[in-house]
């Protein structure tokens, strides 16, 4: 069972509120993230030896995985591009991920996807998967390798199939497991106001018919399982951060599947429970397929897509009750001081 939290290194925020007692109880794996790729070498955030070192004072039970990329993270392309370059990240990931019980390959995206600044190769496709087996070969044993793969079928340029940049059932035989991504299916790369993280298809949907069944959780889980991952591989992802969008008009749905103007930073949960619950400007609705709240600002023309202790604990079981590894969320830090989604997140594997 895995039970996974990212832990961005950036921000006092992010390391006083992400780690402490009564979550680090809860988790299994911690994800750091980020090290990155500049000039053909790996860098570790400046203080990760000191965090790494008062994580594992605080929670040895943990494992701690390097999580090497990230969104808008350049560089894999070119240091996986040859024999000799590959190797030569892998050596850098063994030497900097030395204190770490893994590395996580978040490579946003081979061959397409991912901001329209990172560069990209038709090649980048069997390379990752080249890179990903000689740093399984040269991992020690007991070291896990993993991976934050793709769901959402649209990105910068438009249609967007995770196929197409991965050897996914290649993959699959070298990770330990997959951190899947189920989250960002309604992004700025949307033409529509819509849901982060919606559990299941929702037939009014205007997204086009060729990708609308893959973009959401369930329908997610069943293409990695079409294309040769299986499930006890996959890792569920849940998002603790809300999206929002301003509308042309709220429709009759409160803003929901409207043509988007513009999209607006919400936060995480903690300060959309802070900020916006507690405005009675902000309606409140709940989708009955999609299983997610929204929040619509009648005045501004505001949708917000999040999710609640509710709709985290739906995909939860959801995982569980299919059988697959366990659950992850981005980030840790986003959550309130009760814990409250990392709690809903973590029930249904723990009983």
């Amino acid at each position: 069972m895995i039970l996974g939290a990212y832990l961005p290194a950036y921000g006092d925020r992010a390391v006083a509120a992400g780690v402490r007692g009564a979550a680090a109880d809860q988790l299994t794996h911690l994800f750091y993230a980020f090290a990155t790729i500049r000039d053909g070498r790996l860098r570790l955030p400046s203080r990760a030896s000191d965090e790494l070192a008062a994580i594992r004072r605080a929670y040895p039970h943990l494992r701690v995985i390097l999580s090497v990329g990230g969104w808008g993270a350049d560089g894999f392309s070119d240091a996986a591009l040859t024999a000799r370059t590959r190797t030569h990240l892998v050596d850098q990931c063994l030497e900097l991920g030395a204190g770490f019980d893994g590395i996580d390959l978040d490579w946003e995206f081979p061959v397409s996807g991912g901001p329209a600044e990172v560069t990209h190769r038709p090649e980048d496709r069997r390379n990752c998967t080249l890179l990903a087996r000689e740093l399984r070969d040269r991992l020690a044993p007991g070291r896990e390798l993993t991976a934050a793969l793709p769901a959402g079928r649209l990105q910068s340029a438009g249609p967007y199939d995770p196929a197409e940049s991965y050897e996914l059932a290649q993959l699959a035989e070298i990770l330990d497991f997959v951190n899947l991504m189920t989250y960002d299916f309604g992004t700025g790369f949307s033409p529509v106001a819509t849901f982060n993280a919606p559990l299941a298809e929702v037939a009014d949907d205007p997204l086009d018919p060729a990708l609308r069944p893959s973009n959401n959780v369930a329908g997610a889980v069943a293409y990695y399982e079409r294309h040769g991952v299986p499930r006890d591989r996959l890792v569920l992802g849940v998002p603790f951060y809300g999206r929002g969008f301003t509308v042309a008009a709220p429709g009759d749905q409160a803003g929901l599947f409207q043509t988007q103007t513009g999209t607006v930073a919400v936060g995480d949960w903690r300060d959309i429970r802070r900020d916006l619950l507690t405005d009675p400007a902000w309606e409140q609705h709940r989708h009955p397929v999609a299983r997610s709240p929204w929040l619509y600002h009648r005045g501004t023309r505001t949708f917000v897509s999040f999710e609640d202790a509710q709709s985290i604990e739906e995909r939860s079981a959801y995982a569980a009750g299919l059988g697959l590894r366990g659950a992850f969320m981005w980030h840790l830090a986003g959550d309130d001081d009760e814990h409250t989604l990392l709690t809903a997140m973590t029930r249904p594997f723990r009983g």
